[in-house]
């Protein structure tokens, strides 16, 4: 079986001689493909405990460039291996130079918009700063991306990410819309949006928001009657659950390229909200409605989707979502045609 490296700039913690991480597409993708190649994934290490026990044998985790520089120098003597790449940042960046370096063409897997992230994150400065590095890694690397628009012009592959499989494809729990309860699954970080959503709604007696997302030993300034934070669910029914008890999904970000919570919202028949800024992931989807970031135009979205929400269900049946399975097999043939 053909060795796959993946990099990545996630970070992951070592727990009772197991590896744990926060973003479920990085537990989920390696276990997928691992089916295919014999995967070995490369990651920083975190001090933090981690949610998701990731399923794969070799994982290797690093407290510095310098320890992951070495030990990729020690991956690329295999000429038959595989580098993939996920998402653009300073690491992965001079990763993807030394892959070059030695006569290797690394693959490179882009899940968001990395210039809104860095402006987002970073102020004006962020989109020079990816601009330059995905610049030269769009040269000297083969991409793959979820949107065309990631891409910029430049020549890649693009691909449906999902987790979706039976189980969430079931039938959904019955919910009538009174009160506005709203759902937010995701980590809590700026770049998300997340406290731009708690000032929207902050003080409102009738909207009540559910954040599923927070990392375990962390501290949050959020603290407001109306919103209450659980952690990072990793019980796929329990996650479910949740969808089923609320009755509107918010996706606040300010950047998105196909996220997971909303295939998840549709599968379950729970309407989105989202913001302009990421109006793009619409598509043909059924179900997705997009307001302002102001209250006004925020709770108009929720009072017309209250008023049709029947029907806006029924309309949502007509979605057809792309499933893990599917999206593993399209993801193992790109890499296959990859040179």
């Amino acid at each position: 079986m053909k060795k796959l490296f993946i990099i990545s700039n996630e970070s992951i913690s070592l727990q009772g001689g197991k590896f744990y991480c926060d973003n479920i597409d990085l537990k989920s993708t390696p276990e997928g493909l691992n089916k295919k190649f014999e995967v070995n994934l490369l990651a920083r290490k975190s001090k933090k405990k981690r949610t998701h026990e990731i399923k794969i044998k070799k994982i290797k985790i690093f407290n510095n460039i310098f320890s992951y520089i070495s030990s990729m120098l020690s991956a690329l003597k295999d000429e038959e291996a595989k580098y993939l790449i996920i998402s653009i940042s300073p690491y992965t960046f001079i990763m993807s130079l030394l892959i070059r370096l030695l006569g290797r063409k690394p693959i490179v897997y882009l899940r968001s918009d990395g210039y809104s992230e860095y402006k987002a994150i970073v102020g004006k400065i962020g989109p020079i700063i990816y601009h330059f590095m995905f610049s030269i890694t769009a040269t000297i690397s083969n991409l793959i991306s979820c949107r065309n628009y990631i891409l910029r012009g430049k020549k890649g592959k693009i691909i449906s990410p999902s987790q979706l499989d039976s189980i969430w494809l079931r039938k959904s729990k019955k919910i009538e819309i009174k009160n506005f309860k709203l759902l937010y699954v995701g980590r809590i970080r700026i770049e998300k949006g997340i406290y731009s959503l708690t000032n929207l709604i902050k003080s409102k007696k009738d909207i009540f928001l559910t954040i599923v997302g927070a990392e375990k030993n962390s501290l949050y300034k959020i603290n407001q009657n109306n919103i209450k934070i659980l952690p990072t669910q990793k019980n796929k029914n329990k996650l479910i659950k949740y969808y089923d008890d609320h009755n509107i999904l918010i996706l606040p970000s300010f950047t998105e390229g196909h996220p997971m919570v909303l295939l998840e919202a549709l599968a379950r028949r729970r309407p989105v909200v989202i913001f302009d800024e990421i109006k793009h992931v619409i598509g043909d989807k059924k179900g997705i409605f997009v307001s302002k970031r102001n209250f006004l135009s925020f709770l108009s979205t929720l009072n017309n989707i209250k008023k049709n929400y029947k029907k806006i269900q029924k309309d949502m049946k007509k979605n057809k979502l792309p499933t893990n399975k599917e999206f593993i097999e399209k993801f193992v043939k790109f890499i296959n045609d990859f040179n």
